[in-house]
């Protein structure tokens, strides 16, 4: 989950929008590099008060927040709304402008922080109303104890907030104060609540994917598609149950049965959008425009595209040193400082009926509750299951609305005025059809989609094109806020999978244990079922077959129970074989490589009556294999190369062991082998709207028709997307379509053609020659002519940026609010999963935001760390306190019970009312 923000991404390499105006960047030079005792005043002025005594009127009794050197907060309260009230205040005190910006972006208000180059950013977001759904779960779907619960942290936050001046909350405000007339307004219940859209929104499953195969029609066959999506191989890398099927007559699912012959393919809906065949270039200007549109939202949790991942395993104590269960857990999302994720704990002075809260673990800024962790009981880790749970549909727009089953349907309409600060306000209407919002309003590239989309002789007259819609789960009020504290209070399985069920968007893996022995797994999520369709292609929304029919029941999603194997792994693989369960949770799992990696290791370690340790766990989230150089070397080393500067390369390869350290040579150099090998035998002959920015190749237009010749010359096409989204990024599905042609010497992947400097390649060896010579260079210009000098870490590089002038200021601003870079070892795909992507360069940009290692029952032997540290003001000693640990993969202690965390306290604050 969560396998992730503090504020959005500013625009990156061309897909990240600018979040902030130049006199802002200006003033914030002026005011901290050279404002003297201005800069260094206003910038300690935000810092937290934390020890002491401070007065809040909502209070109804004192709370302590004990602090530890790393600024962990632990909070103790005589009652709940107290407690929640006392979470606001501190992440209030910590993180208040991370949260501020989080709320504008959810409520599409961007602009009124950041001006006019937001307001695209805005008009997606309104015409996705995360705001306007946000405000009915509370109004209308939650439980009136979480509605209290948010009411309190509101008031925490605003006790923090009354009679300071913004620059006394954060020094980014003082910077915005010189650039427009900004002022913070008070926090509200529904600021919280809407975060979870965030979090849904990176977490949406397949959109992506659904989008890039529409794309890749215009340069590629059917055939040569399904190729570069392979089915998942559940012959090598097992799903998280190994048996399980719902009961025929009970129509639950039963964890210990299980079917004894295939039950078809597993998709129970059939196949296709059913929209009919068209031309190679069918879907190209409908869909490259709403990947478009989708590059500019700010990508929270990590680069959109590439199925934001994560670990999680929890092992029986029957397979540990403990006798206890043991639970590991490390969520891969976008590096960002501060940090998606803040550590704390809750806990009732007094544990009893009126005060029933002792958890720690992870939450977010913004939102009451712990996210991930455990209490006295239970222990709990999230993985993205990645459900598709969003569909696009072709609409067929009239004058008097848009068409379903041959009769026009007026949209639904509204009104969204954005406020620009600096601007004009900007006016945009909002329609939506029964399956949801019309996206393609909001571009005008989307004004022609359909213009050559792919329709049976069935469809309507495409006249000038179709709109395109969307259907998401998380467009309908939900109670997954209500689940955040069920889980929380969970004491055994029963209630935790309670807990699960309400637990509806974004869709996530949960496992658990428990301090009497026991471990667990549910997938929980509202998960659509398809009359007709499988959700791989847009469907067409003028035929109402291809309507969701209702949800899978929540009594059939898969879940598991003490294991006979005694241990659960979880890391965004397959659920379960469409052999043993007939519903279609997806067809875009995760291809298992870290999970199957993971399964390894417990085995090897368990065999023979072994034990797992925690520092085994440990170990384990730092494990940085290579599969796909298990695959790729041997044949490397086959290779008769000639040329002395590329053997010298070459022979770094010899007797290494396919990890993944920083030091590594051997790593720096397969991984570019492996970054031109994808790029030769696919990426050349990819579309350029899943191209990489500045990747330039000589094609064949794409209407060309007939033999190359003086009408129907090459040209030249450079890619579209930004290099963190594009295509082909290198991750575990390119293992899988790579996998069966290593084993074809000849293969229409294998060819590329000549250029001025190499010879055109018909073979594999031969592509795998060009490939070790092209990389060998590439790094001569990265990292020089010595190999002995080279490193992984040298070439695969973390910098952390400040989520808003981090990311747009000039260089002497990023100087003062980023930090790094760190060289890191791990890679894409591997349970050490520092993403890259090979379509656009070396550099980490996705990392284990967290760790966690749950000692079940002796909760003070537990250890965890963040990314970032505990402190969102850029000069704090705890804004990156953490990192260096982090990066060693190094983990703190864990205090939790009373005299663990007074003996870890540094400070300590009481409020009173």
């Amino acid at each position: 989950m969560p396998s992730n923000t503090t504020a959005p991404p500013a625009k990156k390499k061309g897909r990240r929008a600018r979040l902030i105006v130049l006199l802002l960047v200006l003033a914030l030079v002026g005011a901290v590099a050279f404002g003297g005792w201005w800069g260094v005043g206003t910038v300690r002025a935000s810092f937290p008060q934390t020890t002491g005594e401070v007065r809040i009127d909502s209070l109804s009794g004192d709370v302590e927040v004990k602090r530890d050197a790393n600024g962990v907060p632990q909070i103790y309260a005589d009652n709940e709304t107290d407690l929640f009230r006392a979470q606001g205040y501190v992440q209030a005190q910590d993180r208040f402008y991370e949260m501020d910006v989080r709320r504008h972006l959810t409520a599409g208000r961007l602009s009124e922080m950041f001006g006019e180059d937001q307001v695209d950013t805005d008009a997606f977001l309104r015409t996705l109303g995360w705001r306007q759904v946000a405000q009915r779960e509370y109004d209308e779907v939650l439980a009136p104890e979480t509605k209290k619960y948010l009411q309190a942290y509101a008031e925490g936050v605003n006790a923090y907030l009354k009679g300071r001046d913004a620059k006394d909350v954060s020094v980014e405000y003082a910077a915005l104060s010189f650039a427009n007339d900004y002022a913070i307004e008070p926090w509200t219940p529904v600021d919280s609540v809407a975060w979870l859209k965030a979090m849904a929104w990176d977490l949406r499953g397949n959109m992506q994917d659904e989008i890039d195969r529409s794309l890749l029609t215009s340069r590629l066959t059917p055939a040569q598609i399904k190729q570069l999506y392979p089915e998942y191989p559940y012959d090598l890398h097992q799903p998280i149950l190994d048996r399980g099927t719902v009961d025929p007559v009970t129509k639950k699912f039963d964890p210990a049965a299980g079917k004894d012959e295939a039950a078809g393919d597993g998709s129970g809906t059939g196949t296709g959008t059913g929209t009919g065949s068209g031309g190679a270039s069918a879907q190209l200007a409908a869909l490259s425009g709403l990947s478009d549109v989708l590059d500019g939202v700010p990508a929270l949790l990590g680069p959109n595209g590439n199925g934001i991942g994560s670990n999680s395993w929890v092992v029986s104590g029957d397979l540990t040193t403990s006798g206890k269960p043991l639970l590991a857990n490390d969520p891969h999302l976008a590096p960002m400082l501060p940090s998606l994720w803040y550590q704390m704990g809750l806990h009732c002075r007094s544990v009893s009926a009126t005060c029933r809260y002792d958890v720690a673990g992870y939450t977010f800024s913004g939102m009451p509750g712990v996210i991930i962790g455990h209490n006295d009981s239970i222990a709990w880790g999230l993985t993205n299951l990645g459900a598709d749970v969003t569909d696009l549909y072709l609409e067929k727009v009239t004058p008097e609305g848009y068409l379903v089953d041959g009769k026009a349907k007026p949209f639904d309409t509204r009104e969204e005025t954005i406020k620009v600060a600096g601007g004009s306000n900007r006016t945009i209407t909002v329609r939506s059809t029964d399956h949801g919002p019309l996206v393609s309003d909001r571009s005008s590239e989307l004004e022609k989609v359909g213009q050559k989309a792919p329709v049976g002789n069935s469809a309507p007259d495409r006249a000038e094109g179709y709109g395109v819609s969307l259907q998401w789960t998380a467009l309908q009020p939900g109670r997954s806020m209500d689940a955040i504290f069920a889980l929380n209070l969970a004491k055994d399985f029963k209630q935790f999978r309670a807990a699960a069920k309400n637990f509806e968007v974004p869709s996530q893996n949960l496992v658990y244990a428990d301090t009497k022995g026991n471990i667990g797994y549910q997938s929980p999520g509202k998960i659509p079922r398809r009359a007709t369709g499988d959700g791989t292609l847009p469907a067409p929304g003028w035929d109402s077959r291809y309507r969701w029919k209702g949800y899978i029941p929540f009594e059939q999603l898969p879940y598991e129970y003490n294991p006979d194997r005694g241990y659960i792994v979880t890391a965004n693989q397959a659920v379960i074989s469409p052999e043993q369960y007939d519903d279609l949770l997806t067809k875009d799992w995760g291809y298992g490589s870290r999970s199957q990696r993971i399964n390894d290791l417990i085995e090897s370690k368990t065999k023979d009556g072994g034990k797992i340790s925690p520092d085994d766990m440990r170990t384990m989230q730092t494990d940085n294999r290579s599969e796909i150089a298990t695959l790729l070397n041997p044949l490397l080393l086959k290779i008769d190369v000639s040329d002395p500067y590329v053997r010298e390369a070459q022979k770094l390869l010899e007797g290494w062991d396919y990890t993944q350290e920083p030091d590594s040579a051997a790593a720096a150099y397969f991984n570019a082998v492996w970054r031109n090998v994808l790029k030769l035998s696919f990426g050349d002959k990819l579309p350029k709207e899943v191209r990489a920015e500045g990747d330039c190749v000589m094609v064949r237009p794409v209407d060309a028709t007939g033999p190359v010749d003086e009408q129907n010359k090459l040209v030249r096409e450079c890619g579209e997307r930004d290099p963190d989204s594009a295509q082909p990024d290198g991750g575990d599905r390119w293992y899988e379509v790579v996998r069966p042609l290593l084993k074809q010497e000849k293969n229409e992947w294998w060819v590329t053609p000549a250029t001025r400097t190499d010879p055109a390649t018909e073979t594999r060896d031969q592509l795998l020659a060009r490939a070790m010579k092209d990389a060998r260079w590439e790094l001569t210009a990265k990292l020089g002519k010595d190999v002995s000098t080279w490193s992984w870490g040298r070439l695969h590089q973390l910098t952390l940026k400040n989520q808003t002038l981090g990311t747009a200021g000039p260089g002497v601003v990023q100087q003062l609010l980023n930090r790094g870079p760190w060289n890191l070892g791990g890679g894409e795909a591997a349970v050490d999963a520092t993403g890259w992507n090979a379509a656009g360069g070396y550099e980490v940009i996705w990392v284990p935001s967290m760790r966690m290692v749950v000692n079940v029952g002796d909760w003070d032997k537990s250890r965890w760390i963040n990314l970032t540290g505990a402190s969102g003001h850029a000069f704090h000693d705890n804004y990156t306190d953490q990192t260096d640990a982090w990066a060693k993969g190094e983990l703190y202690d864990w205090p939790y019970g009373k005299a663990a965390v007074d003996a870890a306290a540094k400070d300590t604050l009481t409020l009173r009312p």
